[in-house]
C-alpha cells in the first residue's frame, strides 16, 4: 500500500480517541511497522478509564476494575507484544458484594469458583442447573475467544478468521445463540425467583447495559464467569490511569505520536475510502488535514456517525440511528477519611435503592472503594466512588437550573443510600464532587456522555453488532460499540481484531 507520507515508506494510521482502545491500536500499530499519529480532545489519555486528583485522593474517572491481566489474558498477550510490563494489581475477591434491598448479608462473588458455588447454591436454592449451564457456555466462548475470530464478518478474511476459530467445543454454544438470560431463566423454571432475577438484572446491567429479559445469553455467560479463576477482575495500584500510561509509552517507543487537546471534526472519505481527517488545534484553534492511509475511530459508532457527517453510508446511518438509547451515568466522587469505611469493605459494592425513589435505571449504585497502600487516598483517608445508570437525553434538557435540581437530586439520593453502608457526615467528607452525562460528554467526547457501548441484546451483540470494518474502505472502528463490548478488556480486543484486520489488507 502507498503511503500518504513521503519518505516515510510506511503507511500512515491516523488514530480518533486516546481511549484504551485507540491506545492499544496505535501501540500495536505502531510496534508492526506502522506510522502512527493519535488524537484527543481530552486533557490526559485514557478516555473512561482515565483518573483526576483532587486534595490528596486519586479518582478513577469510570472504569474502576480490569479484566485480562491474567496469563492468556488479553492484556497480558498485548503488553507481552509490546515488551511492556503489566502494572502492579491486585485480584478482586469477592469480585463484587451485591446488596439486596431489605438485606444486611451481601451476596459475595467470589473469585474461587468453589466459594462462589457454595455461595450461589446457598443464596439461591435449586438454581444450580442453570448456573451449570453458564460455567459450560463460557468455557466454551472463553476457548472460541482465545482463537481471536473476527465478528462479525464482513470479508472473506473475517470469514476465514471466524471459521477457523470454531471447533467441535464451540458447537455446544449454537443452539442458545438467539435466547436470552431470561429465556434460559423460564426453561429451568426459576424466572419467578424475583430474588435471583434481581440479582442478575444487577450484575447483567453492569457489563451488558440491560437487565437479564434482554442480555444475550452467550454474552452474560462470558461476563458473569470472567470473575472467577484462572480469569478474574483486578484492582490496579495506583489508578487506572496506569494502563493508558504504559500504553502511551509503548506507542512512543516504537516512534508513535498522541497529541492530546487536538479535536477531530470530521472524517474525509473519497470513493468510498477514508483518505484524512480535519482537526482542530484547541489550544491555538488552527484547523488543519491530516492525511491518512488508514484511520482506526476509537469513539461510540454515534460518533462515528457523527464524523462522517453526509458520507456516513445511509443504511449504516439509518441503523445507529434505529439503536434504543444508551446509557449515561451519574458518578459521586468522595475523600472520605477511613473511620466511614466499614472494617473489612469489600472493594466493590452494590446496592439497590430499597425505598420508592427512582434515581438512575435499576434504581442500583456500583460503588468503588479504596483500600490502604492502594495509592488512592493519603494515609489516614480512603475514596468512595458510586456510580448509578441513568437516561443521558434528560441531563441535556431544560435549563442550567433544571439540570442543577437534577444533579443535587442525585447526589442526596446516592449520599442517603451510601450512608447505609458507610459513615458519611460533614466531619467524615473530605472532598465531594459528581460527574453526569454532561460531565462525561466535555471530558470524553462521548454523544450525550453514553458511557459502556450500545447494549448486548440479541441483535447487537457478536455476530450481529457493530463491525471493526466499516462500510468505508480504510476506516476501522474499534472500543465498545463493537466485539465484545465494554470494559478494558472488551475494547482491547477489538483494537487487535482492526489491528489484525489493517495487516491483513495492506
Amino acid at each position: 500500500m502507498p503511503s500518504t507520507q513521503g519518505g516515510s515508506g510506511k503507511s500512515r494510521v491516523v488514530v480518533i480517541g486516546a481511549g484504551i482502545g485507540g491506545l492499544t491500536a496505535g501501540a500495536l500499530l505502531a510496534h508492526r511497522g506502522y506510522e502512527v499519529l493519535v488524537l484527543d480532545q481530552a486533557l490526559v489519555p485514557g478516555g473512561c478509564a482515565s483518573t483526576f486528583k483532587r486534595r490528596g485522593f486519586t479518582f478513577d474517572v469510570g472504569a474502576t476494575q480490569v479484566a485480562g491481566l491474567e496469563p492468556g489474558g488479553i492484556h497480558k498477550r498485548i503488553f507481552d507484544e509490546l515488551e511492556i510490563d503489566l502494572p502492579a494489581a491486585t485480584p478482586c475477591d469477592p469480585a463484587c458484594a451485591v446488596f439486596l434491598p431489605g438485606e444486611t448479608e451481601p451476596i459475595n462473588v467470589w473469585r474461587d469458583p468453589e466459594k462462589w458455588t457454595v455461595e450461589r447454591q446457598r443464596q439461591f436454592p435449586g438454581s444450580e442447573p442453570f448456573w451449570q449451564l453458564m460455567t459450560t457456555l463460557f468455557k466454551a466462548s472463553w476457548k472460541f475467544q482465545a482463537r481471536d475470530p473476527v465478528l462479525p464478518p464482513r470479508s472473506l478474511w473475517d470469514l476465514w478468521q471466524l471459521a477457523s476459530s470454531v471447533r467441535p467445543d464451540t458447537m455446544i454454544t449454537l443452539p442458545f445463540t438467539f435466547m436470552t438470560v431470561g429465556d434460559a431463566l423460564r426453561g429451568y423454571g426459576l424466572y419467578e425467583n424475583q430474588r435471583l432475577r434481581t440479582f442478575l438484572d444487577l450484575q447483567l446491567k453492569l457489563y451488558s447495559q440491560v437487565d437479564a429479559d434482554e442480555t444475550a445469553l452467550l454474552y452474560a455467560a462470558t461476563a458473569l464467569g470472567v470473575s472467577q479463576e484462572p480469569q478474574g477482575l483486578f484492582h490496579l495500584k495506583g489508578s487506572m490511569q496506569v494502563l493508558s500510561d504504559r500504553l502511551v509509552e509503548a506507542l512512543e517507543k516504537y516512534g508513535g505520536k498522541l497529541l492530546m487537546r487536538h479535536t477531530v471534526e470530521h472524517i474525509e472519505a473519497s470513493g468510498g475510502k477514508a483518505t484524512s481527517v480535519r482537526i482542530r488545534n484547541q489550544k491555538t484553534g488552527e484547523v488543519c488535514t491530516e492525511p491518512a492511509d488508514e484511520v482506526v475511530a476509537n469513539v461510540t459508532v454515534q460518533n462515528l456517525v457523527k464524523l462522517l457527517g453526509e458520507q456516513a453510508p445511509k443504511g449504516y446511518k439509518h441503523r445507529v440511528d434505529k439503536l434504543p438509547p444508551a446509557s449515561g451515568a451519574f458518578v459521586i466522587y468522595l475523600g472520605v477519611d477511613q473511620s466511614a469505611v466499614p472494617v473489612g469493605c469489600p472493594p466493590h459494592l452494590q446496592f439497590l435503592y430499597d425505598y420508592e425513589g427512582q434515581i438512575g435505571e435499576n434504581n442500583s449504585l456500583f460503588v468503588s472503594v479504596s483500600h490502604p497502600g492502594d495509592g488512592r487516598a493519603p494515609e489516614g483517608k480512603a475514596t468512595i466512588i458510586a456510580s448509578s445508570f441513568t437516561d443521558a437525553e434528560e441531563w441535556w434538557q431544560g435549563e442550567k437550573d433544571d439540570y442543577e435540581r437534577l444533579k443535587q437530586q442525585y447526589t442526596e439520593d446516592a449520599i442517603a443510600r451510601l450512608n447505609q453502608y458507610f459513615y458519611l457526615k460533614p466531619e467524615t467528607i473530605i472532598h465531594q464532587e459528581t460527574a453526569t452525562p454532561r460531565t462525561f460528554a466535555h471530558y470524553t467526547g462521548r454523544d450525550l456522555g453514553i458511557v459502556g457501548g450500545i447494549g448486548q441484546r440479541i441483535p447487537t451483540f457478536g455476530p450481529f453488532g457493530f463491525a471493526t470494518r466499516t462500510p468505508i474502505k480504510s476506516l476501522w472502528l474499534v472500543g465498545d460499540s463493537t466485539h465484545p463490548g465494554e470494559g478494558t478488556a472488551g475494547v482491547s480486543y477489538s483494537a487487535l481484531t482492526a489491528v489484525r484486520q489493517i495487516q491483513a489488507s495492506s
